[in-house]
């Protein structure tokens, strides 16, 4: 009797307690009856709710909702088309919410003036090139990034100086009434007089003609791209790419394009896969990134069937208070190895290359590179009410780092280069900052193997 008694008070409190646990789980649920988008004068309100993870009509957990907010607005801000973005929760009862998204809209139309260094970054213009200013190319970009309200960019550019360059674009995310199809395309003609046709001893050389261009290019793609998820973007792609150089430069390196030629025709078909779950794409802290590239040449004028792949792929922690750190892969594959010189491009170019390199290059068909950073958040605040409509909010966030590198070039001919086939590596200290409109500035001393040490600025991300 001892025991059913005490099997009866058992099961009626266990009856009690997940009754309760039931109650209280019905009672933490939410409903997001609507979300509201105000702000966007221009801004269609589905390119804003594309990128949600909520919609209305969704149920969500209360204790998940602080945290549900502060991703979407981060989905927002990525976008780049707002200067600022505030996402809110307003209570319609015990189980029903409205979700409130306030924007501020960027200046879409920016005629951008551009001031862009010919040589491989700021550091070989100052040192090498004496801050030549002849080898600056000064352009003057009009570009929509949000035409008609849907996310589309259009843009045209016409550039003088060191280049000379006009091209045209045209971008339409989405074709499709789930927001997942997307078309573009894009035209240019650039030329050139000077050209650096060979390496040697991991140093560039260079050619020049007087009173007609030494190289001219011409392109034309076409694009398709399908995202089927927030974070995931696949993109196809067609380019047909001529380019003619002068006589010269197939005199010095007649193995500049393939069989002596002085002209290169050939179709490029490439797939590109971006996931990127990342907090910030401009300048991340938090989250994983992965870009995969593979490009297949066919060429009937100075090239022939040539494919090779790249990969980056990052990972971002915050470990602890404002502690962040990040490790970031890049490499390449290449097949066949025996191309032309213009195929054999490692590291050295104007984002692959190990931090205290910067004044190297070293050719190769395969390469490995790996960044590690530690990063301590210094500032990170707003100055706000500022009386300009397109930049109400201006963000400054600094950053102190150490850094350390190491990467690895192979190349069956190395000729006299001293840095292929052999691990190269790198450390040292550094200074971040991010800005309004996504502008970075990295400011950073390095070490490397070779025992040379350097201060180095860059106007880029990692």
């Amino acid at each position: 009797m001892k025991f059913w008694f005490w099997l009866c008070i058992l099961t009626t409190a266990c009856n009690i307690v997940f009754a309760q646990a039931d109650n209280g789980g019905l009672a933490e649920k939410l409903t997001v009856q609507d979300i509201l988008v105000s702000g966007n004068t221009k801004t269609k309100t589905n390119i804003i709710l594309r990128e949600m993870s909520v919609q209305p009509g969704n149920v969500i957990l209360k204790d998940s909702l602080a945290e549900l907010l502060l991703i979407n607005r981060q989905r927002i801000y990525n976008t780049t088309l707002f200067t600022d973005v505030i996402v809110r929760c307003d209570t319609v009862n015990n189980s029903t919410i409205i979700l409130n998204i306030a924007v501020k809209e960027r200046w879409y139309i920016i005629p951008e003036i551009t001031f862009e260094l010919a040589d491989r970054n700021f550091n070989v213009w100052w040192t090498e090139q004496n801050a030549d200013i002849r080898r600056s190319i000064i352009g003057v970009t009009l570009k929509h990034q949000n035409f008609r309200g849907n996310r589309e960019q259009l843009g045209i550019t016409a550039q003088v100086g060191y280049r000379q360059e006009f091209s045209i674009s045209y971008i339409k995310p989405y074709i499709d009434k789930k927001q997942k199809r997307g078309i573009g395309f894009e035209a240019g003609v650039s030329e050139n007089n000077e050209l650096f046709y060979t390496t040697d001893s991991n140093k560039l050389k260079f050619a020049k003609t007087i009173n007609k261009p030494i190289i001219k290019r011409s392109w034309i793609s076409v694009l398709y791209s399908y995202r089927p998820a927030y974070a995931t973007t696949h993109i196809l792609r067609a380019t047909y790419k001529h380019s003619k150089v002068d006589d010269t430069v197939i005199t010095l390196n007649p193995y500049y394009y393939n069989y002596h030629e002085n002209r290169l025709d050939y179709l490029e078909l490439s797939y590109r896969i971006d996931i990127n779950r990342v907090d910030n794409w401009s300048y991340p802290l938090v989250g994983k990134k992965f870009v995969g590239n593979l490009f297949t040449n066919i060429g009937w004028k100075g090239v022939d069937f040539f494919t090779y792949a790249t990969v980056e792929a990052g990972v971002y922690h915050h470990l602890h208070s404002k502690w962040y750190s990040s490790f970031i892969f890049r490499g390449k594959l290449s097949m066949p190895t025996n191309q032309s010189y213009i195929w054999r491009q490692g590291l050295g170019t104007k984002y692959e290359y190990v931090r205290g390199y910067e004044y190297y290059v070293i050719d190769g068909y395969q390469y490995g590179l790996l960044r590690s950073n530690l990063k301590y958040e210094l500032f990170n605040f707003q100055i706000k009410k500022i009386p300009f409509k397109y930049l109400p909010v201006i963000p400054l966030r600094i950053y102190p780092k150490l850094f350390a590198d190491a990467g690895y070039v192979s190349n069956p001919t190395p000729g006299n280069s001293f840095l292929n086939n052999r691990m190269i590596y790198s450390a040292g200290v550094g200074l971040d900052i991010f800005t309004a409109y996504d502008f970075k500035v990295r400011i950073e001393y390095a070490i490397n193997h070779l025992g040379q040490k350097g201060l180095f600025l860059h106007f880029n991300s990692e």
